[in-house]
């Protein structure tokens, strides 16, 4: 169940993003549900399994902006260490490793939200 305590303890900074959605529970979750279902997270996976690093390099931003602003922070973390690889095309990174990084962040969330 989706509440400001689960996502604390998962890692979220709730006031932040409360702060952000003019102190409305409603929308926050409102959004937080809508992050997990983005989707980015598939394009990100299938582009990177193509290995066209700029269009999974868009996803991932994306991705990143919006995790940032509802101040889910293991989730952004994890696509911090995507995004920068991908801006640089770095050719030796391990692109599908960092990509079950962020599944595995997003899993926390979206357990929250569906259970």
């Amino acid at each position: 169940m989706l509440t400001l305590e689960g996502l604390k303890e998962c890692g979220a900074n709730v006031d932040e993003g409360l702060g952000r959605c003019v102190g409305s529970q409603d929308l926050y979750f409102k959004l937080v549900g809508m992050m997990v279902k983005d989707k980015n997270f598939d394009k990100l996976g299938e582009e990177v399994e193509n290995n066209n690093l700029q269009e999974a390099f868009e996803a991932a931003h994306s991705l990143k902006g919006a995790s940032a602003n509802l101040a889910l922070n293991p989730l952004t973390e994890a696509l911090s260490n995507i995004v920068e690889p991908l801006r640089r095309s770095e050719a030796d990174f391990d692109y599908k490793g960092a990509y079950q990084k962020v599944l595995e962040a997003k899993a926390v969330f979206q357990n929250l939200v569906e259970n």
